[in-house]
Formats: C-alpha cells, sequence, structure tokens
C-alpha cells in the first residue's frame, strides 16, 4: 500500500517577526482573504470552509485537521521547519505537537532552507533573515531535532526517520551535512536517517552522490508546466492596445491540465525519486505580479493524476518506499491546499481517497 505525506505550512499564527515585517498580527490569512480574481474565471480568493480562518496555536484544530486527514487517506504530515543558525521561526505549533503527544498522527520534517526576503511584495533581494552555513551549525542542527525524530509517531521509513532538505544545491558541502547528520544520528542512538533532497529549484542531481538516499520531485515541477496562457506576440500588441488585459504578462498563467500532462509524461530518473502531486497552484494571494497561477483544475483532474503516479510508485518501489507526497495540505496563500475550501468543500479530499481504491 502506497502512504500519502501531505506538505504542511505552520504559518497560521502571528510571530514577532512577522509583527515587525509585514504588520501586527500577520498571519497567511491576510494575503489570503485579500485575494482578487485578476481576470475572468479566475478562482480566488481561496476561503476555507470546514475549519476557518484557523490559529494553530489552538490544540483542538490540529486535532480536527489530524482526522480529517486521516480519515481522506494522508498518513503523514510534512511539516516544514525553518532554522537559521540555531534561530528558530514559526516553532510553535510543531512544538506544541511534540510536547504535549497530540494529535497522536504522524509526521516528518522538510527543512525550508531558504532566505526569507520580501518576495511577497517583489523585494526578494531585501533579505529579512538569511541562511548562513557551516558544519558547526549542521552538528547543532542535527542534535535539536533528535528529540523529534526519536517520537514514536515521527515518519520512517525502513526504521530510518524521514528527513527532508528543501534546496541541496545551496549547501556549501551537502555530502558532509549528510555525514554530520547521519554520525550524530547514530551517537544519539537514533540509527541511520533517510535523507530526501527536494527538486524544487534543481533536478538532475543524484541524491546519492551527495549521501542522500532519495530525491523527491516538487510539484508544480517549473521546467514542466506547460505554456504561458495568451503570451503570443499578436496578443502582447492587443495587450499594449488595451484590448485584452495585460495579466497575461504580467502573471505565469498555465492549464493546470497542461501541468499534469507535462509531469505525467516526464521520464522516470535515473536514481531513486519519488514522486509528488498537487491539487492547484496560485500564489497570486502572495503576489502582486510573477505570480504562477494554473487554472482549470478540477477534483477529476488531481484525482486522475494522483491515481497515476500511485501505480508509477507501486511498480517503481517496494515497502515503506511506497511514499507520494501532495503538497499541500494547507499552503493557502499558494492555492494548493486540500482543506476545504467553500468552493469545492471536501472533493479534492474525497478524490484523494478514492485515487487510494
Amino acid at each position: 500500500m502506497t502512504r500519502l505525506i501531505a506538505f504542511y505550512l505552520p504559518q497560521y499564527h502571528p510571530i514577532p517577526e512577522n509583527d515587525e515585517w509585514w504588520g501586527k498580527g500577520f498571519t497567511e490569512w491576510r494575503n489570503v482573504a485579500k485575494a482578487k480574481p485578476l481576470f475572468p474565471g479566475h478562482y480566488q480568493p481561496h476561503l476555507p470552509a470546514d475549519f476557518g480562518y484557523y490559529d494553530l496555536r489552538v490544540p483542538e484544530t490540529r486535532a480536527e485537521q489530524a482526522i480529517m486527514a486521516r480519515e481522506y487517506g494522508i498518513e503523514a504530515f510534512c511539516y516544514y521547519h525553518y532554522w537559521f543558525t540555531g534561530r528558530r521561526v514559526l516553532e510553535r505549533p510543531f512544538n506544541d505537537i511534540l510536547q504535549s503527544g497530540e494529535p497522536d498522527f504522524p509526521f516528518c520534517l522538510c527543512w525550508a532552507n531558504e532566505n526569507w526576503t520580501r518576495t511577497w511584495n517583489g523585494s526578494d533581494k531585501h533579505i529579512l533573515l538569511e541562511q548562513k552555513y557551516s558544519h558547526e551549525d549542521d552538528l547543532n542542527h542535527i542534535k535539536s531535532l533528535v528529540p523529534a525524530l526519536r517520537d514514536q509517531r515521527y515518519f520512517r521509513i525502513n526504521g530510518k526517520p524521514l528527513l527532508l532538505i528543501y534546496r541541496t544545491e545551496v549547501l556549501p558541502d551537502p555530502a558532509k551535512t549528510a555525514e554530520i547528520w547521519r554520525t550524530e544520528a547514530h551517537k544519539s542512538g537514533l540509527g541511520d536517517l533517510y535523507l530526501v533532497r527536494v527538486e524544487s529549484f534543481k533536478s538532475g542531481i543524484d541524491p546519492q552522490s551527495i549521501g542522500f538516499d532519495a530525491a523527491l520531485e516538487f510539484a508544480p515541477d517549473w521546467r514542466n508546466m506547460g505554456a504561458f496562457k495568451n503570451r503570443s506576440r499578436w496578443q502582447e500588441r492587443l495587450a499594449n492596445f488595451g484590448m485584452i488585459p495585460k495579466v497575461y504578462f504580467e502573471q505565469m498563467i498555465v492549464e493546470y491540465p497542461d501541468l499534469v500532462s507535462k509531469m505525467l509524461a516526464k521520464p522516470d530518473a535515473p536514481y531513486p525519486r519519488f514522486h509528488c502531486v498537487t491539487p492547484g497552484f496560485d500564489n497570486s494571494a502572495r503576489r502582486k505580479t510573477e505570480a504562477a497561477i494554473f487554472i482549470n483544475s478540477t477534483p477529476e483532474f488531481y484525482e486522475n493524476w494522483l491515481k497515476n503516479i500511485l501505480i508509477r510508485t507501486s511498480s517503481k518501489f517496494e515497502g515503506d518506499e511506497r511514499i507520494v507526497f501532495i503538497n499541500a495540505w494547507n499552503e493557502w496563500g499558494e492555492g494548493n491546499h486540500l482543506e476545504p475550501d467553500m468552493k469545492w468543500g471536501r472533493a479534492y479530499l474525497e478524490a484523494t481517497r478514492r485515487s487510494l481504491g
């Protein structure tokens, strides 16, 4: 049986950093609520249904999320983990889960090792929190993770805690990082780790060449997503004369069915690579320009994609390595969420459950 893991964003609670940078009380919900359609048929805003505009400091919310996820076939959450040379941010929900033992629902971690910038308002060169790497920090980092990795709920592959890094290509020496992490895991009595590099920005790197076990394709794959909509030269001229909206040249608009076709057509990698699907993507709630907007997503297209990936995964992997990732459980500001919204309700969750057979 293939197991489904959904990425989980722990952003939905105020923190001092966001208060300072974006205004008092800021959470992702502020972006979500103010989003507006940019062209006819554009689905915005994405308004939450069953859980409303929740606060992840509330344990009942986290418990209800786990109940719903399990009901529809999700076997674990992969929490984004933010570490900046010993400084953690957005850690409150996961810390509460770890310390309380609730909910009793499997989890793993993905280190989102990017600089925090003002990308949301177009200033990606304005760094708010910078990543600074060192082998000393690698050691301190893995030591800090030992309590989570030791938790009985932690998701394992062949007995090894599953740990992801979002961007290994920006690490000065990812093989050394992997070595330090594995050595400390053994010293801590954890045994070995199962390390996965995410192919969000750079693919084609054999994970085993840098001491990792496998890779994970990210969805959307920005190199296999289909052509931009209404971007021909004659359409650009029409836009310049105000005859069609300029939005098609200010944003990156792609048909979701084209994304599905492109990603299903990708050849298998010559190394272990897990698959990932997404119910949709639209980060125009966060970005005024250059947003990635995938239009015409439906539960039916998503279900077909997931079914195909489940079949492919079963044919390529065995045992615990039969896993598929979903992006995401609750990325509301990027329009990719399995959590119910006011338009589709639980339709994407129902499609997920049907896909599992």
